[in-house]
């Protein structure tokens, strides 16, 4: 990968992280908690699901604990959340469309990085699925809610989809940048489908058993 590739791709997960981080402050404005609160669950957002990525790819120390860049990123998302939260809460729905861009992003630079280290296309797809999602089941257990991504609504399928156009352009011998560039759109796209157009997936029938059964 040259320079200016890998440069595109630090970008990339740079405002993923900002993003991921803002849906994890705005989350903790929202339920009034005081300003540590609100920067512990803007970092934990913001981090977690690049953690795990690179843990299981075999990058030690991770990238968001080597590089101080991310959590500082975080902690000044957080806090500008904190100090100013009526100019993100005049967004609509501003906790989904940061969430939504931070799992864009980081399910397509995921299943980059998974290709980078030599893992195999479908294993690279799902690795970048698990970088998008991770944030978000980070955060959504610390605030006690069901995950987003145990729900109805397009949400892990996205990420699936945005990594797998990844190792799809990969295969393809497409441009490291339009590839990225073209999951993390798709993965966008999808999500923000779900949130305004109410897409969902199919929920099992209950035939008229009873909830003991």
């Amino acid at each position: 990968m040259d320079l200016s590739a890998a440069g595109f791709l630090r970008a990339l997960d740079l405002i993923g992280t900002c993003v991921f981080a803002a849906s994890g402050a705005m989350l903790a404005v929202r339920a009034r908690m005081d300003i540590f609160g609100v920067l512990v669950l803007s970092v934990v957002t913001a981090v977690s699901g690049g953690v795990m990525r690179d843990l299981l790819i075999g990058v030690v120390p991770p990238g968001a604990i080597a590089d101080w860049r991310p959590a500082g990123l975080a902690v000044l998302t957080g806090t500008l959340c904190f100090v100013w939260p009526t100019l993100v809460q005049r967004l609509r729905h501003p906790v989904q469309l940061f969430d939504a861009a931070g799992l864009g992003v980081f399910a397509a630079t995921g299943a980059r990085a998974a290709l980078d280290h030599g893992l195999n296309p479908p294993m690279a797809a799902m690795l970048g699925m698990l970088s998008g999602i991770g944030g978000g089941m980070v955060r959504d257990v610390l605030m006690a809610r069901v995950p987003v991504v145990l729900r109805s609504e397009i949400y892990a399928l996205a990420a699936l989809l945005g990594a797998a156009t990844v190792v799809l352009g990969n295969m393809l011998n497409m441009p490291v940048e339009a590839a990225t560039a073209a999951g993390a759109a798709l993965c966008l796209f999808l999500r923000m489908m779900a949130i305004f157009r109410g897409w969902r997936l199919p929920v099992a029938a209950r035939n008229g058993a009873s909830e003991g059964e």
